[in-house]
């Protein structure tokens, strides 16, 4: 009897031993790299598309819409990068996006962590949805020195930091960085007003920013999101992650 327990002892320790390695393997994995599409995608050599998580680069041409300024360049650098080669592929909470893409963050074998490479560049610029993010500091923080220093992307009127007076319908539905002075906050914490610009968060994000927008009326602050229009003519941007709003602190 004391035989048959020892036995069963063992073979659940080994199981649990099992569980955790593959536990622990779900969470990393290496892949090879077939090709890459644009400057944050890629496809591998077994078919399964990867979308680099915490960025967006600048689209290169589709169908009748034309490349955006730097688009094909952010496709090269990504190119020159991984093409060809075993990276590996570090997850946060979700897995994937709507497109069935599995979102990554990529390494290579020499540690170089690819989607911060990007940012340093200046050929990306941060894109983060909660709950992707663990990485979302670091990234922004890159990003800051970037735009400092006016590398890639930075050099370039299209994604410049706007203040609110600078919105007008031609970077309506455009990604942009506005930097304002806070005129005033809502009781609800889930709405700024900077200049014409309402910042809002959207119900299904607020638990990722604690007890609310903790801003008052004179604050310097700094927005990233998509620039959009109410039907009553009111510009809005819509924040995902706490990284998408700070305190501005200089560029």
């Amino acid at each position: 009897m004391m035989r048959f327990f020892f036995v069963t002892a063992l073979l659940f320790c080994a199981q649990t031993s099992i569980a955790g390695t593959l536990s622990w393997v779900s969470q990393e994995r290496w892949v090879t790299v077939q090709r890459v599409l644009d400057g944050d995608t890629f496809k591998t050599t077994q078919g399964e598309k990867i979308r680099l998580l915490g960025i967006n680069t600048p689209e290169i041409r589709h169908d009748t819409s034309p490349a955006q300024p730097f688009g094909n360049t952010a496709r090269k650098a990504l190119v020159s990068l991984i093409d060809g080669k075993q990276v590996r592929l570090s997850f946060d909470k979700e897995k994937k996006d709507k497109y069935g893409r599995t979102l990554a963050h990529v390494y290579l074998r020499d540690g170089l962590w690819v989607n911060a490479e990007l940012v340093r560049l200046g050929m990306a610029h941060v894109y983060t949805f909660a709950p992707n993010i663990k990485k979302a500091e670091a990234l922004t923080s890159i990003e800051s020195s970037a735009i400092q220093n006016k590398i890639g992307i930075w050099a370039n009127s299209r994604w410049k930091t706007l203040r609110p007076k600078d919105l007008s319908q031609n970077v309506l539905g455009e990604f942009r960085l506005i930097h304002g002075i806070l005129i005033k906050s809502h009781k609800s914490s889930w709405r700024l007003q900077l200049g014409k610009l309402a910042v809002t968060v959207p119900k299904k994000y607020r638990k990722w920013f604690g007890r609310g927008l903790k801003f008052k009326a004179g604050d310097s602050v700094l927005v990233r999101g998509r620039l959009r229009m109410s039907k009553k003519g009111q510009w809005f941007l819509s924040v995902h992650a706490p990284s998408d709003i700070v305190r501005f602190v200089g560029m």
